[in-house]
């Protein structure tokens, strides 16, 4: 191993090019605490094949297993891919046997200029301009932010700045959504005339208390939304918001359990055309109702593309994206519900049912795109994350929305975990280590 980068603006460790060499890290640090190197210990080695690009895949993002399952599925294909972090020590994705080079980097929100320094500094030492992947909402935003000084060294399928901020602000995505009469569930904005009655006779109640920057508040409160039964709750929680600095919005719950969750997943090309897609069904998220999805299955929905594809022509958006909708249990009516503008969270569902959309993010980004291809049919391929499912479960059952039955019955089908590979195992065996130190932390501060 040697260093690419060794700088005060982080560190590129690099794997030998024909030999796959497993670490384990320890970092020596000054008397600020400051990194200064990392000792590796050698565990295992693997043979690998030689990768066949000149251009690298930089993955921002190893600590979930967004970044994992991209990590694999272009490490899988070929492509040698440095996988970037800003802690090493919660970072799991980086176990990868695909990680060709691993990045440990300033964090992006608390010093966004040396991360950017990291990043040109990288570009700048390699031959062919790297394919930049995010995959998680704060490194978009990152990206959209330093948009101009980014394309300068680094290649990603989005043609304009602004594009991005404005389908993740919930906000701008919703006057969007008004302005070309996409179908969207019944929103009052906080600075409305008559608010309230508004929200009594537009959306009513139960209702969601929705922020337009979902990376903060999933922050400040560990989850997607508040929801609210009466106009006590609504002041509360718009309360609590305003004192975060976090804007809010009003929505109407859609009618309809969990399994009337359905998305759109697509990658568009730099022509603006819609290449590769499928359609997915979610079955369980957590936290359940207004959750991430654990069990979703790809499931052919024609209806979806119709409404979509428009849709996401009238955006200007490049590369890959994710529609979720909600289907009205009552009128069979689809709302548009957001859009993902990052590798999804089951990307290995898409991967096996044929679609590798990080792969095909990279080849069009070096000008060999791959042939066009869309899943017209159901393929029985279910998105499984078992450690978040394993709460969700108990939470239906609690909440006596499933019964352990119809549950015992969901897991009899062909699945894509979330982490586990048999190829690819030490991420797997990383995570669980994390997992039980966090418990055994938390036991000890119980006792």
């Amino acid at each position: 191993m040697k260093f690419c980068i060794k700088s005060q603006n982080g560190y590129v460790l690099k794997k030998e090019r024909t030999w796959f060499e497993i670490y384990r890290f320890q970092a020596k640090k000054d008397d600020n605490n400051t990194v200064l190197c990392y000792n590796e210990a050698i565990l295992n080695k693997r043979r690998i094949k030689k990768m066949e690009y000149k251009n690298k895949a930089v993955v921002l993002g190893a600590n979930y297993y967004i970044g994992l399952s991209t990590i694999r599925c272009l490490g899988k294909a070929g492509v040698s891919v440095t996988a970037v972090d800003y802690d090493r020590d919660k970072a799991y994705g980086l176990e990868s046997k695909y990680c060709k080079e691993i990045g440990i980097a300033p964090h992006y929100k608390n010093e966004p200029e040396r991360f950017l320094s990291f990043l040109i500094d990288y570009a700048k030492g390699q031959e062919e301009k790297p394919v930049l992947i995010p995959t998680a909402d704060p490194y978009v935003e990152f990206i959209d932010t330093y948009f101009d000084e980014l394309k300068q060294y680094y290649l990603f399928p989005m043609q304009e700045k602004g594009i991005y901020t404005k389908l993740m602000d919930k906000d701008k995505f919703y006057q969007f959504c008004q302005e070309i009469g996409a179908v969207i569930p019944e929103t009052v904005l906080l600075d409305e005339d008559n608010f309230m009655e508004k929200v009594k006779q537009n959306v009513g109640f139960p209702c969601m208390v929705k922020p337009a920057d979902s990376p903060s508040f999933m922050h400040e409160f560990r989850q997607k939304m508040f929801k609210v039964c009466d106009e006590k709750e609504l002041e509360e929680a718009v309360a609590k918001a305003k004192e975060k600095n976090i804007d809010v919005f009003i929505q109407r719950i859609i009618p309809g359990f969990d399994d009337h969750m359905y998305t759109f997943d697509a990658y568009i090309n730099q022509e603006g055309e819609i290449t590769h897609w499928t359609t997915c069904q979610k079955y369980r998220q957590y936290p359940i109702n207004f959750g991430a999805s654990v069990y979703t299955t790809q499931k052919y929905v024609k209806e979806l593309y119709d409404i979509a594809a428009p849709f996401l022509k009238k955006t200007g958006f490049r590369g890959f994206a994710e529609i979720e909708f909600k289907k009205d249990e009552n009128t069979g009516q689809f709302y548009i519900i957001e859009v993902n503008v990052r590798i999804t969270n089951f990307n290995a569902l898409l991967y096996k049912c044929g679609l590798n959309m990080p792969y095909i993010t990279y080849r069009e980004m070096i000008g060999a795109p791959l042939p066009n291809k869309s899943i017209e049919k159901d393929l029985g391929i279910v998105f499984w994350c078992a450690y978040e499912d394993m709460f969700a479960v108990r939470d239906y059952i609690k909440t006596k929305q499933l019964t352990p039955l119809q549950i015992a019955k969901s897991y009899c089908t062909k699945k894509a975990p979330a982490i586990w590979d048999i190829d690819d195992q030490k991420p797997f065996w990383e995570f669980n280590k994390q997992l039980t130190k966090r418990v055994m932390r938390k036991f000890r501060t119980k006792k």
